[in-house]
């Protein structure tokens, strides 16, 4: 797997950004969706996890690369931080958006990529959604993408040509798709106030300094 420079990475969209380009499409696209959690899976340097943090959303951010989550942990240490390979992750709760951007299944072995999808697609909440964008041309394509999530209990919402929300055809080179996992219908035993399990907060995997305790 390649490495990379955390520091480096980052400081190429800080330049972008001092130049008025907006790097925030991504977040945008994911704050439409009006959620109080995020699970930011492949979050890289945080640029969208900082993002939706800074508008009051909940923000966990995992990635594999260790320099990737150093630096996320320098810009915002208050957040929470995991590095974990998102084939095999588990976090033990679920959230109400899980974004995958910047061609994040592209970056995993061929042969664990129904995995990732998997595991990820593991961590939306019912009724919660999953917002994935990545290249067509680099050997990944929309069916197999689709085939994994709808194993992993997830339907097709959306889909876009860009963060932006541009129209997709046949002809797109970049997709953005939105899957959802259908809501639960509240049972006669739980609305007549009958206990019922409960789903850990965001908050109860991060541990002091920031860091997210994963089940790996």
């Amino acid at each position: 797997m390649e490495a990379f420079d955390g520091r480096r990475y980052q400081e190429r969209f800080d330049a972008l950004a001092a130049q008025g380009v907006d790097v925030h499409g991504e977040a945008a696209l994911v704050r439409s969706l009006q959620p109080r959690t995020v699970l930011d899976a492949g979050c890289g340097t945080g640029r969208v996890a900082v993002e939706l943090a800074a508008h009051g959303i909940e923000v966990v951010g995992v990635d594999v690369d260790p320099s990737m989550i150093a630096e996320g942990r320098r810009r915002a240490p208050e957040l929470g931080w995991g590095e974990a390979d998102l084939a095999t992750l588990r976090l033990g709760q679920v959230f109400d958006v899980v974004v995958l951007a910047g061609n994040v299944p592209l970056f995993c072995p061929v042969e664990e990529r129904e995995a990732l999808v998997g595991s990820c697609a593991a961590h939306v909440s019912p009724g919660g959604a999953m917002v994935a964008g990545f290249q067509l041309d680099r050997g990944y394509h929309l069916d197999a993408y689709d085939r994994a999530c709808t194993a992993a209990g997830l339907t097709l919402e959306q889909r876009w040509s860009t963060w932006d929300r541009e129209p997709f055809s046949e002809t797109s080179s970049y997709a953005v798709s939105l899957h959802r996992r259908r809501a639960v219908t509240p049972t006669p035993a739980a609305s007549s106030g009958i206990a019922t399990a409960t789903i850990p907060a965001v908050h109860s995997t991060t541990a002091a300094g920031g860091q997210v305790r994963s089940n790996t």
